[in-house]
């Protein structure tokens, strides 16, 4: 995986072969973050990274100037690359290691970007319950988005507060407001 652009445009970054990741494509990223780019000004947004994996998301939040950024993890290997990672690089992404579900029923943490990358295999009721509990906990800042990706075979379509979703490969980001 690269960062596509900002501070480190370009640097590759090779995750450990046994942390139990699928990260998103660099194609998909960047079609990502051409949206978000004509709705936000990314240096001022705080994000909130679920089943964050490698910290791919992360990292390209922070190069391009986000300040405000926590990693959510479940798998200690991942969480413990992510902060070695930001370290190296000197990003500010606070590192939490829970499961996601347990993080967003207790967290007071408020986002302007919820980004959310859980197993393809996920059932649709755990996608919606994401949904239901970022809302529900009122999670998201004024004018903020949930973004949840997900495999091509999953429609989210029907779950409240979606608003589109977009395909690239084998993957999608549904978008919720």
């Amino acid at each position: 995986m690269r960062i596509i652009s900002g501070t480190h445009k370009g640097k590759r970054i090779t995750a450990p072969a046994k942390l139990p990741v699928r990260p998103t494509t660099d194609v998909a990223k960047e079609a990502l973050f051409n949206i978000l780019n004509n709705y936000y000004h990314i240096s001022s947004l705080s994000v909130l990274d679920l089943f964050s994996g490698t910290g791919n998301i992360s990292y390209e939040f922070a190069a391009r100037g986000a300040e405000n950024i926590t990693a959510v993890d479940a798998n200690y290997d991942c969480v413990k690359f992510i902060k070695k990672t930001a370290a190296e690089l000197d990003f500010p992404i606070n590192t939490v290691k829970s499961d996601v579900f347990k993080y967003l029923e207790r967290s007071p943490v408020k986002a302007d970007i919820i980004f959310a990358d859980p197993p393809y295999n996920l059932e649709k009721e755990e996608f919606a319950k994401i949904v239901e509990l970022v809302f529900e906990n009122k999670f998201l800042l004024e004018d903020g988005q949930l973004i949840l990706e997900h495999s091509k075979h999953t429609d989210l379509s029907d779950l409240t507060h979606f608003r589109e979703s977009r395909k690239y490969g084998s993957s999608v980001f549904s978008f919720f407001e």
